[in-house]
């Protein structure tokens, strides 16, 4: 008997209230700051390229891993915390589990397992991600320098000057540049840098990839939605490392042709010449007559 009568003892009652206090806790914390449209992204945007979705699944299946293995060892403590207290066993000391091997084998064994099945998944979508076809629809090569994008469309890593179906556009930090791509046709990215690490990272593309001085790097996209996309340079490069940023604008295959025929008019056609990729804050451009 509790001392003002009553057959409910505080501990009974902390086991009954406990259950509901922790579903109050579990849906507060799922829903804080989530609507239900971002909450199966858990922070990702959505993707807007084939290869988006796969991205997308392998983060949804590491947080559904974290969350079991979460939930389970939370659930051990509480238990043990609830069921093994010294006031409800009258145990002082409990059984001390040091040298048990079978104990110590699985300590180990479990750990091991969830990291191997998560290396196996990772592996095989990054083997996916980064494969690329010998025939991709379009090529464009991006240069990374400081401060800013160079992008050399229907070019390789080695761009041709001379190639009059090629055009150029180049960006600085007071001018972001856009990136035009056509719906639903295949594009390999060719990464290449004129000066330090840079990284290219369209955001909605779910996809980026380190722009290395004196290597190659590709990885092929394929564009599922018209919009425009932010863009930004994901590898601290500098000082104006905040400002390297683009726009991706998928449209149709008629629009895609169009801009790159009025680059042509422009003078911007072939490859962008290496006198337009200065360094400096102020990212003015300067043709390769005015560097001499």
């Amino acid at each position: 008997m509790s001392p003002n009568g009553s057959d409910r003892s505080p501990r009974r009652t902390m086991r009954r209230k406990l259950p509901q206090a922790l579903a109050l806790g579990l849906v507060i914390a799922t829903a804080t700051g989530c609507s239900a449209n971002d909450l199966p992204r858990l922070g990702l945007p959505s993707p807007v390229t084939e290869e988006g979705p796969l991205v997308l699944h392998m983060w949804q299946g590491s947080w559904i891993a974290a969350l079991a293995v979460g939930a389970l060892m939370w659930g051990l403590i509480l238990w043990s915390v609830i069921f093994h207290r010294r006031s409800r066993t009258k145990v002082e000391i409990p059984a001390q589990t040091r040298y048990n091997v079978p104990i110590e084998a699985l300590y180990t064994a479990v750990p091991l397992v969830i990291v191997s099945v998560l290396f196996y998944f990772v592996a095989r979508d990054e083997a996916r991600l980064t494969e690329v076809s010998a025939k991709p629809q379009h090529v464009v090569n991006v240069v990374g320098f400081q401060w800013n994008w160079a992008f050399n469309y229907e070019n390789t890593e080695i761009p041709d000057p001379a190639n009059t179906n090629a055009a150029y556009d180049v960006g600085t930090p007071a001018e972001v540049p856009t990136l035009y791509l056509p719906i639903n046709e295949s594009v390999e990215f060719v990464l290449t840098s004129n000066d330090v690490i840079h990284d290219f990272w369209p955001v909605n593309f779910l996809m980026k990839m380190d722009v290395v001085p004196g290597v190659v790097n590709k990885f092929q996209v394929t564009p599922t939605s018209f919009g425009t996309f932010a863009g930004k340079c994901a590898e601290l490069c500098g000082q104006d490392h905040s400002r390297m940023l683009f726009n991706v604008k998928v449209v149709t295959h008629d629009q895609y042709e169009q801009h790159l025929k009025e680059l042509r008019a422009k003078g911007q056609s072939g490859a962008v010449p290496s006198g337009l990729l200065g360094a400096g804050s102020a990212g003015e451009k300067t043709t390769g007559s005015e560097k001499k």
